[in-house]
């Protein structure tokens, strides 16, 4: 496990809300965890990880994810069980 895709999940996870993680980041940790990307409809993006399927946004005008789609990301990431790396 990189040391990168554990620095990105505990941001995810942990409080406060990080405001300073990039979309390529996010993407990578997800793909690492086995996640499938699809684009959905605009910035939307269909996303299944351990059989749970969710929706989440790429974010629109910069590559920072914003604090609140962060928060719907952790919910999604609890809910497909997963709580940390190690």
């Amino acid at each position: 496990m990189s040391h990168k895709h554990d620095r990105v999940l505990n941001a995810i996870l942990h409080e406060p809300v990080s405001g300073n993680l990039h979309w390529r980041e996010v993407e990578s940790l997800l793909l690492h965890l086995g996640a499938s990307i699809e684009p959905g409809h605009g910035a939307r993006l269909k996303i299944k990880l351990n059989n749970v399927e969710g929706t989440i946004h790429r974010p629109h005008h910069s590559g920072v994810y914003s604090k609140h789609d962060l928060r719907l990301l952790r919910d999604y990431l609890n809910t497909a069980g997963v709580s940390s790396l190690s």
